[in-house]
This record gives C-alpha cells, structure tokens and sequence, in this order.
C-alpha cells in the first residue's frame, strides 16, 4: 500500500520504560493523605537487637550520596533521569543489627508501607531530601523520603519518620488495600 508507510507501524518504546508505563515531563504530586505540617523532623531506626533516633542535624551530618535513575509510578507514569542526592539505608543501619527479613516504614501523617529488608539495604535504598538540585519539596515527601528507586513510588515513603525491622511481613496502607506487597515495576506488580 503506497502512500501509508507511516500508518501501522509500532512506535518503539522506550527501553527504560517498564511494562505499562507511559512517559511523564512533570512530577505528579500523588499522596495517601494530608501533607502533614512537620516541625521538628526526627528518624527513628529500630531492630530487634537495638534503635537509633537521628535529629536533623544528625541526618545532615552523614554522608549523602548522588542518585542518578528513573522513578515509576503505580498510575503508570514514569520519569526518567531523575537526580536525588540522601543518605544510604547502609549508612543509616550501619551497627544495627538483626535477623529479621522485613521492615515497616512509617511516616509523619500516620502511612505504611511494607518492604524486604533486601530492597532497603545493598545500596538499593536511600532516605533523600534534596530532588533536582534542591531541597524535597514537601509535596513530594520533604524534608526527606524514603527512597527506592528499583520499585512502584508508594513504597518511597514520604515524609518518612522511622523505619522499623519485623521478623515477618505485614502490610502497610497500600498494601492492606490490595496493592502487591512488592512493587516491582518490570513484573508489573502493582496488585496482590
């Protein structure tokens, strides 16, 4: 058929992309609530072998790394090259240990979310305030949020407030409403 060479051909996508997902310019700003009015920022890390609390200044003290990567979002959007810069869940755990296979994070506002500690540590997880260059707006979870750039967003806890280790798995919110308990964007885990 002359004429419609441009007609049915398969527009190549892009191979960052994940299953499902479509290309995004902007940030979305997606949130289980409220965003909660934080007046003195504090982390909590707990095993069962001991806890950490980090004030701000504590936090700012550590060694923050430079993230390079693309983010995916449940709705199907996703951002590529995205620049972050936070400290490691490595360093944040660091001499704390434990035996436990879980963790739930928790945030100021009152959400969950579930993780395997796998995904947290092994330099796959970050606590982040700085997006772009600049420091995380609150919309998108500032001062700091948990960070794990490898899953769906909604297990990037904003706004995050502690993080605490289990011997098994429970759900968080999203997960208690029937999203995956993992995330994984490239299986296309987005539901239990």
């Amino acid at each position: 058929m002359a004429g419609f060479t441009g007609f049915g051909r398969r527009r190549e996508a892009d191979p960052r992309l994940p299953p499902g997902q479509h290309l995004e310019k902007g940030f979305p700003v997606l949130s289980a609530g409220p965003t909660p009015n934080i007046k003195r920022w504090e982390l909590q890390l707990g095993t069962e072998q001991g806890s950490r609390s980090l004030s701000w200044a504590d936090f700012q003290a550590l060694p923050h790394e430079q993230i390079e990567t693309d983010i995916h979002c449940v709705t199907s959007w996703s951002k590529l090259g995205t620049h972050w810069s936070g400290v490691s869940l490595d360093t944040l755990f660091d001499g704390l240990d434990t035996t436990h296979e879980y963790a739930m994070t928790t945030s100021y506002g009152g959400y969950t979310t579930n993780l395997p500690l796998s995904e947290l540590l092994g330099g796959k997880a970050w606590v982040v305030d700085t997006y772009e260059g600049e420091p995380l707006g609150s919309e998108h979870g500032g001062p700091a949020r948990l960070f794990v750039p490898g899953l769906y967003f909604w297990k990037s806890a904003k706004w995050v407030q502690g993080i605490q280790t289990m011997a098994s798995d429970r759900r968080g919110f999203w997960e208690s409403m029937g999203y995956h308990a993992l995330g994984d964007p490239w299986r296309e885990q987005r539901y239990a």
